[in-house]
């Protein structure tokens, strides 16, 4: 895929930069493996605002993706690549030589007509899914499972993968994207390859509508608002807040840890990088 961009006939096409789909699918999806998605909002089941400066945007249909694989040993044929509105990665539909179809991540590098499987030491190619065990270390792999038969977690995005870096007993070692390493069980899953649409990040929207369109509303700056609203709100003329950065709520915005260890986290051998300030 490339981008795509466009003639400065107005301000917003000036910058607009988006990825270049004309070889992807242009009809509907599979209706048998979609649901319908209702909009919350940002509300939760009493009504209340939960998470801000969400709502509107287009209808779209909620695609069903097979992240299990469990067809074991029955290959399957790439049919099309579409376009998913949920994620940012494009999604393959493929026909089972059962005549049964599904949904899955769509791979990078791979063309309609490419037969896949999933089961024990198959060939290292990309869409081909197995245990982490049968893969040699320093491959490119995606949709990983953290529980065994649990379907695959990590890797899921546009252009995102991870790399096996090695074996420790019954357990595999493999390297995010965001500098974490970590072990996972080598009876877990993972898909040949990184995932699809690498150009999603290169994506400059160029106008605010376009995030309206997606279900984003404004965020309103906490210095722009009233004392009654926020925190930082009030003063005369353009102040700064006054203290350090917190929510509408008073909780601290920069440092404050309030993730709770998790079981998992025995698992991890060198935590993520850290973002420079």
């Amino acid at each position: 895929m490339s981008l795509k961009t466009y003639k400065p006939y107005t301000k917003s096409t000036r910058t607009t930069i988006l990825v270049d789909r004309k070889n992807i699918w242009k009809g509907s999806p599979v209706k048998s493996l979609t649901r319908g998605k209702i909009s919350s909002g940002g509300r939760n089941n009493l009504g209340r605002i939960t998470s801000r400066s969400k709502g509107a945007g287009h209808k779209k249909r909620y695609r069903i993706i097979d992240f299990h694989r469990n067809k074991i040993d029955m290959s399957a044929k790439i049919e099309r690549i579409e376009y998913d509105p949920n994620r940012s990665s494009y999604i393959a539909l493929i026909k089972y030589s059962d005549n049964t179809f599904n949904y899955i991540i769509c791979p990078a590098n791979i063309k309609i007509g490419d037969e896949i499987v999933s089961g024990k030491s198959k060939e290292i190619k990309a869409g081909n899914c197995m245990p982490l065990s049968d893969i040699p270390p320093g491959t490119l792999v995606h949709n990983v499972e953290l529980i065994e038969g649990n379907g695959g977690k990590l890797a899921r995005s546009a252009g995102s993968s991870v790399t096996l870096s090695g074996f420790d007993g019954d357990h595999a070692i493999i390297k995010l994207s965001s500098g974490e390493t970590r072990k996972v069980r080598s009876a877990c899953k993972a898909t040949i390859g990184s995932v699809s649409n690498p150009d999603q990040k290169n994506i400059q929207i160029g106008k605010a509508g376009r995030n309206r369109w997606k279900g984003k509303r404004p965020m309103v700056r906490g210095v722009a608002k009233n004392p009654v609203d926020h925190p930082h709100g009030g003063g005369e003329g353009k102040t700064s807040g006054g203290r350090n950065p917190v929510s509408p709520w008073g909780q601290s915005a920069k440092g404050l840890k309030t993730r709770k260890p998790k079981r998992s986290d025995q698992f991890i051998i060198s935590r993520r990088k850290k973002r420079n300030k």
